[in-house]
C-alpha cells in the first residue's frame, strides 16, 4: 500500500480526529484506491445483479462516516479497517432490508479462506455471517476485529498485527481459531 508523496496522512487524521469533516473529505481522496480496493472485495462476495455498485458502497461508508461523532483513528490502517466495517454495516443493513433472512435449507456456507468465491445468493451468508462476528465480539473482540480487518478489509498478517499492536503470531493464532468458531457458528447442527 503506498503512501502519497506531500501529504501527511497522519496529521488528516488527527484533524478527523478533532471534529474536522474536510480532513474526511481528503482522507477519502488520498486513500480512494485502497477504499475501492475494500468495496471490491466486498462486492464480489455478493450476489450477481446487487443494486450496490462499489463507487455507491464508498459513498456510503463515505457519508456514515462524515455522520459519525468522534471518529478516532490512529493511523491509516485503523481508518482503513473503520471504513472496512462501515462498508460490512452497509451491506448487512441492505440485506436485512431486502428481507432475506432465512436460515437453514439450501443456504451456502461462507468459507472464511481467502480465495472465496462468487455465488449467485449471498445475502443470507452475509447475515448470517454478521451475526456469528458479532456473537464472537461478545466472546473476544480482538478475534471478531481480526476477521473484520483480515476477511473483510483485506489487510495482511503484518497490518493487521500493526494496528492491533499484537504480534503477526497472535493474528495468525486467533485467525484460525476465528474462522473454526465462525464455521461452528454458522454450520448447522445434525439431528
Amino acid at each position: 500500500m503506498e503512501s502519497v508523496p506531500g501529504v501527511n496522512v497522519t496529521g488528516l487524521l488527527r484533524a478527523l480526529s478533532a471534529g474536522d469533516r474536510e480532513a474526511l473529505a481528503q482522507l477519502v481522496a488520498i486513500l480512494y484506491q485502497e477504499l475501492r480496493r475494500i468495496a471490491y472485495r466486498y462486492m464480489g462476495r455478493e450476489r450477481e445483479g446487487h443494486t450496490l455498485q462499489t463507487s455507491d458502497l464508498i459513498n456510503e461508508a463515505y457519508l456514515r462516516l462524515v455522520g459519525a461523532q468522534n471518529v478516532q483513528c490512529e493511523d491509516r490502517i485503523h481508518f482503513l479497517a473503520l471504513a472496512a466495517q462501515m462498508m460490512r454495516r452497509i451491506l448487512v443493513e441492505h440485506a436485512r432490508s431486502r428481507a432475506y433472512l432465512k436460515r437453514g435449507g439450501g443456504t451456502l456456507r461462507t468459507s472464511l479462506d481467502e480465495g472465496m468465491t462468487v455465488a449467485p445468493d449471498r445475502d443470507p451468508e452475509l447475515l448470517e455471517l454478521d451475526e456469528a462476528l458479532l456473537e464472537l465480539a461478545k466472546i473476544d473482540a480482538r478475534k471478531a476485529q481480526i476477521v473484520e480487518m483480515r476477511f473483510f478489509a483485506g489487510l495482511s498478517v503484518d497490518e493487521t498485527a500493526d494496528a492491533l499492536n499484537v504480534s503477526p503470531q497472535t493474528v495468525l493464532r486467533d485467525w484460525k481459531l476465528s474462522k473454526l468458531w465462525l464455521t461452528r457458528q454458522m454450520t448447522p447442527s445434525k439431528k
